[in-house]
Order: structure tokens, then C-alpha cells, then sequence
């Protein structure tokens, strides 16, 4: 189902849903004239289990375009909003904001240090330590480099992994998305320009430290992904397969820790962009999923890997 049907904005993005209490979700995006815009801000969506709510703004900087919300609740129930505004993500600043009652209030925004943003995209995952790991990059002039961001007090400060780009092509790499792995491992899955390939790098130390990313065989144009590791043990991604457009959008599985992907269903088919997913697993055992529908609305569908 798409989020709105109507919106005082032409043009929208880069989703990201939690799950705030047993079958009610919150989804944010941004959204405005057009991508990088002066105009756009952050927008909010809520989910009681029937229906979603009609969008508010929940991030702004005047004069100013905001970027690639993120939305997750620790373990410890903080539901946190990471965005970003700036120029264009060369120059952007991180955004923080919490609330303490599943989106009904939030704190007011607060800038993050200086290169730090807490998820640059992707949601993040959680050990069973307690400690957060953030998936974010850097973007300058011609380098983009993938890093891990770790927080051991639930949020509130942040230290940094080494770069973990392709070790013969290192300034290609952009927006991590994290599982848990075998043996305690955590992957990273990489979107790529220079391959056009996902790219898939390993840690060992609880996301301290990365390997080099390695090459999969998955193409990707350039886009945006995002993977969840289920209860159950399932570990699925929602990507582009074509190397050059960001469609179809695709539901794949790995039973290799994401070294291979199989098929699940595609989710979408038709001509037009279908990009910047957002993956999670509810309480139920359902994969929640939301993402850019042709840049005028945020779609959201479901799939239960038990075919319930």
C-alpha cells in the first residue's frame, strides 16, 4: 500500500520504518520540490495497524534540503531519528532526535559532531552487549568510503571503525547495511559505483574493525540497499539486480552470510525507479518493508518468510 495518496510534496525518498509497539510502525522519508531541494524536509508516517497517518514534519533546516532519515528503537526502548541537512551530502551535518512514547513527542533536534551522522542510511543493529553498530559513510569530491559507527551507551556517543572499502577500487563504496553472521561475525553489504557490484566486507571484533570488501556477484546500479537477519535465522536484502536502473526491486535470500543471493520474489517489475528500501523484521515474524516508488510516493508491503 502506498504510505499517502496525497502530499504537499511533489517529490520523495529514502525511507525507513521501526516497529513501536506490536503491529504499529512509524516511516519517515524526505521529501520536497525535488531531491537536494531547499525545500525538502523530513516527513513522518504512522501506522496503527490498519492505516497510515497523514505526514508530518519531523525534520527542517531553512534554506537548507534534509536527507536520509533513520529510524530505530534500542533495546532499551529509545526510539531515535537520525537525519541529515545540508548543501548536498559532501557538506551535510547530522541531526539527532529522540522520542520516549513511540513518536507521539520528540525531543528537539541536536547536531552531531562534526562527520558523524549515526546511520547514514540503513538502519542499525544491535549486539547482544548492548552495543549499536551504525552503518554510515563519507561522500567528498571523489571519494566515498564505508564505516561502522559503534555506541555503547544507547546512542548517545560514537566511535568509529576503520574504512572497509574494495581493496583495488577503496573510494567506490557508500551506505553499509549490517546482519549478525556465524561464529559472532558481523557483515557489512556495501552499495557500489566502481564495481557495480554489492560488495561485502566481515568483522570480527564486534564491528570495531572491518575486512576489505570483497566483490559478491550481485550487480548493482548505484543504489541503495538494505538487509535484515530474521529470528529464525534467514538472512534476506532488498536491492536492485541490474547493474544500470533501480528497477525491478528484489527480495533476495542468503543461506552463506550473504556471500550468495537467491531470488525470493521481485517486488516490484514495471518500468520506473523502485530504490532506497528499508527492510525489518516485526514481532510477528513479518518482513515489513518500505521504499522510493517513482519519487512521488513511499510504498509499503509485507512478506512472511512462512508464506502466512
Amino acid at each position: 500500500m502506498f504510505i499517502f495518496d496525497k502530499a504537499p510534496f511533489p517529490s520523495c525518498h529514502a525511507s525507513t520504518i521501526v516497529e513501536v509497539d506490536a503491529g504499529k510502525f512509524l516511516a519517515a522519508w524526505f521529501g520536497g520540490k525535488a531531491e537536494g531541494a531547499k525545500d525538502v524536509q523530513i516527513w513522518l508516517g504512522k501506522f496503527d495497524g490498519k492505516a497510515w497517518s497523514e505526514p508530518e514534519v519531523v525534520g527542517t533546516e531553512p534554506g537548507q534540503p534534509c536527507w536520509n532519515p533513520v529510524l530505530f528503537k534500542t533495546a532499551k526502548g529509545t526510539l531515535w531519528l537520525w537525519y541529515k541537512a545540508g548543501p548536498k551530502p559532501e557538506n551535510w551535518t547530522g541531526y539527532a532526535r529522540t522520542s520516549p512514547d513511540g513518536g507521539k513527542t520528540w525531543s528537539k533536534p541536536e547536531m552531531m559532531p562534526a562527520g558523524f551522522y549515526g546511520p547514514v542510511r540503513a538502519k542499525p543493529i544491535q549486539l547482544a552487549d548492548g552495543t549499536i553498530l551504525a552503518p554510515t559513510s563519507l561522500e567528498s569530491y571523489r571519494c566515498w568510503s564505508p564505516y561502522v559507527d559503534r555506541s555503547t551507551d544507547d546512542g548517545k556517543t560514537w566511535t568509529r571503525s576503520n574504512a572497509f572499502g574494495v581493496s583495488d577500487k577503496p573510494f567506490g563504496q557508500i551506505q553499509p547495511t549490517l546482519a549478525e553472521a556465524k561464529g559472532g561475525k558481523v557483515v557489512a553489504l556495501v552499495r557500489s559505483r566502481d564495481p557495480m557490484l554489492i560488495c561485502r566486507a566481515e568483522s570480527s571484533d564486534g564491528g570495531k574493525t572491518f575486512t576489505a570488501a570483497e566483490r559478491t556477484e550481485v550487480p548493482n546500479p548505484s543504489s541503495g540497499i538494505d538487509a535484515v537477519r530474521t529470528k529464525s535465522g534467514g538472512l534476506y536484502m532488498l536491492y536492485n539486480p541490474l547493474p544500470l536502473v533501480r528497477t525491478p526491486l528484489r527480495l533476495g535470500k542468503s543461506t552463506d552470510d550473504g556471500k550468495t543471493w537467491e531470488k525470493v520474489k521481485d517486488i516490484e517489475t514495471e518500468t520506473g525507479e523502485f530504490s532506497y528500501p528499508a527492510i525489518i523484521e516485526a514481532v510477528d515474524g513479518t518482513l515489513h518493508m518500505t521504499y522510493t516508488w517513482k519519487r512521488t510516493h513511499i510504498k509499503h508491503e509485507t512478506f512472511h518468510p512462512d508464506g502466512k
